[in-house]
């Protein structure tokens, strides 16, 4: 079957090529600035990408077209798709209907964390011998690819709430029909698509509708939303976790350094480990993972112990190079709470030294300002703050900023804030690029400035 791909250079539509192509269909597909690291895998994978939405593309119809949420009605594709009476389905149904089904799914959902949950969890299954299929939105380093069919009866999905197409206005999650779902946190997130809490919530209900009374939901315990979310009905057995007191899974750091943590399963069992990731947000995300591959038979001892060799998240916190004892990190920052949490754990991580944070508010939320209160809060305890500022925000963004005070730096140009930075750096200083996109490059040109003048 030839499958062509609406949006194929998401992150998401492309884990979808790469599941159509392992699963033996000819695959094409289409996008908007079609550009590495997404292009290249795809061309890897033979897969032909044609770039622009146009509707020559469609001349020789495809047997199916799979349409991604970035088009709508309007595109030249799109139009010509249903001139033609060809057909076509979403990237959510197209996975359900042709991955997804006899697999035991594991719908990772929350509005953070996702993508690193899902990949410890796809991890310790995989550790544990079961050949997990997955479908994350990031690259776990353990395994190189973002989307993997595999060979078991397991399968991991990060559980997006985000729309599913312009003709269906569902979250995504609710194809999926998971056996285990973890729920790590609720917060108001893409305004672009939801009024308010309230809607998001109404999207999560209908995800806890499709949950059998015989599978399992693993769920944050000290998440006052998600406690509205169940009150709402589940019909699924829960467990709970959390760094507090009375939750079924419990953990904590044995170390300041947080690099030695200690779990505890709801039969008071523990098991004890290194790991290379830090901060109580990724602990919180590692308890998620180990109860979740309980669900299948992973005992806590072996998944805890799989944590160990765990080695991270392309775009989480990822140290992409050390210049000069200056080290530089790519973090996918677009909410206030994860850009706090990730702040206060490199601190206790790094508590000798500068922590320096350059970023750039991009997600469609931030740029509508829902966020412009709460930032400021978030960058309170870095050093030093360079701030891009996109064209888009109004300026109660500007006025939001000024408790930040000297430690803070604007710019609008990419190249002129890579540029001061490199200038204002210290030795021993940890230097955190936060951005949900390409950030222009600016960490790219601060690493080759820094090559170049501190490595004499």
């Amino acid at each position: 079957m030839h499958i062509h791909i609406l949006g194929i250079c998401g992150t998401f539509m492309g884990g979808i090529a790469a599941l159509a192509k392992a699963a033996g269909h000819e695959v094409s597909g289409c996008d908007a600035g079609v550009y590495p690291p997404m292009s290249t895998q795809l061309k890897k994978l033979g897969i032909d990408i044609h770039e622009g939405f146009d509707a020559d593309q469609l001349r020789s119809p495809p047997d199916c077209v799979v349409v991604g949420n970035v088009v709508s009605r309007g595109f030249d594709v799109v139009e010509a798709m249903l001139d033609r009476d060809i057909p076509y389905q979403s990237g959510p149904q197209w996975l359900a209907e042709h991955v997804l089904r006899k697999q035991h799914v594991f719908a990772v959902a929350g509005t953070h964390g996702k993508t690193t949950t899902a990949s410890l969890l796809a991890w310790i299954l995989e550790d544990a011998g079961k050949q997990p299929g997955f479908l994350i939105g990031g690259v776990p380093a353990n395994f190189g690819v973002s989307a993997r069919y595999g060979s078991g009866d397991c399968f991991v999905v990060e559980a997006d709430e985000y729309d599913t197409a312009f003709f269906d206005k569902r979250a995504k999650f609710v194809h999926y029909r998971p056996r285990t779902v973890i729920l790590n946190n609720l917060e108001y997130d893409h305004a672009d698509i939801y009024r308010d809490l309230d809607a998001i919530l109404w999207q999560f209900h209908q995800l806890l509708r499709t949950v059998p009374s015989s599978g399992r939901i693993v769920m944050n315990a000290a998440d006052g939303n998600l406690a509205r979310l169940v009150e709402m009905g589940c019909w699924t057995p829960r467990e709970t976790f959390s760094l507090e007191e009375g939750a079924e899974w419990r953990a904590e750091f044995v170390d300041a350094t947080e690099r030695h943590i200690r779990m505890r399963d709801p039969r008071g069992r523990s098991a004890e480990s290194r790991w290379q990731l830090g901060g109580s947000h990724n602990l919180e995300n590692a308890m998620a993972a180990v109860a979740a591959a309980r669900s299948v038979g992973v005992e806590l001892e072996q998944a805890v112990e799989a944590l160990s060799r765990f080695e991270g998240v392309k775009r989480r916190m990822e140290r992409t190079a050390t210049v000069g004892d200056i080290a530089i990190y790519d973090d996918f920052a677009h909410h206030p709470t994860a850009i706090r949490r990730t702040i206060a754990a490199m601190k206790r991580r790094y508590p000798g030294n500068r922590l320096v944070v350059a970023i750039e508010p991009r997600s469609n939320t931030m740029k509508l300002g829902v966020h412009n209160r709460e930032l400021a809060d978030s960058l309170e305890h870095a050093d030093l703050v360079w701030m891009y500022r996109p064209d888009e925000m109004d300026e109660d963004f500007d006025a939001t900023l000024e408790p930040l005070g000297k430690k803070l730096r604007v710019f609008r140009d990419y190249d002129e804030l890579a540029s001061d930075m490199s200038t204002r750096v210290l030795a021993g200083d940890q230097v955190v690029f936060m951005s949900n996109g390409g950030f222009g490059g600016a960490r790219q040109t601060l690493t080759a400035v820094l090559q170049r003048t501190r490595t004499a």
